[in-house]
């Protein structure tokens, strides 16, 4: 079970998607959790959450947890798969909690009342594509599966850093 927790293929697609993910949300996650880049910080982000939003206060923390955790995990490529799940929950209940009465579409002109679930639903089949896959090359979870399947710690490197025939 552990093996296959922490098995990915030295893919670089799998690395961009996740780095990418990981990116975006440790931003938005330090927004929530931190305060950084204009957001609110924890405490206010929970009152948000549980008095505008009416999110129950377990939800609400799994929430920011998620985004915080889950960026930083995807952006190390550690528990790439867990954090991807945390990740993909969290947009669910966003698409079916907030955004799906306001349509597909984000409101780029102003012309709703709020926004769709088009962004929601790209970042849950990125989500997807890691939990499957794995977190690929330049990863802590690529170095971790050769290690379990007693490589050399250079097994998790990317190709060509570890293989005598690439010297």
């Amino acid at each position: 079970m552990l093996k296959k927790l922490f098995h990915t293929e030295d893919d670089t697609v799998l690395t961009i998607l996740r780095l990418v993910l990981g990116v975006v949300f440790l931003a938005h996650g330090s927004q929530k959790m931190l305060g950084w880049f204009g957001g609110y910080g924890f405490k206010a982000t929970m009152g948000f959450f549980t008095q505008n939003l009416h999110v129950p206060t377990v939800f609400a923390f799994l929430a920011i947890y998620a985004e915080f955790f889950g960026g930083l995990g995807l952006l190390l490529g550690l528990l790439s798969r867990i954090a991807a799940f945390g990740i993909t929950v969290n947009m669910l209940v966003a698409i079916f909690m907030v955004h799906l009465p306001n349509g597909f579409f984000m409101n780029w002109s102003g012309q709703q009342k709020g926004e769709g679930f088009e962004y929601h639903l790209l970042v849950v089949a990125l989500t997807l594509a890691v939990m499957i896959r794995g977190a690929g090359a330049f990863s802590l979870d690529r170095a971790i599966s050769a290690l379990l399947d007693g490589e050399p710690a250079s097994a998790g490197l990317p190709v060509g850093s570890h293989s005598p025939s690439h010297a």
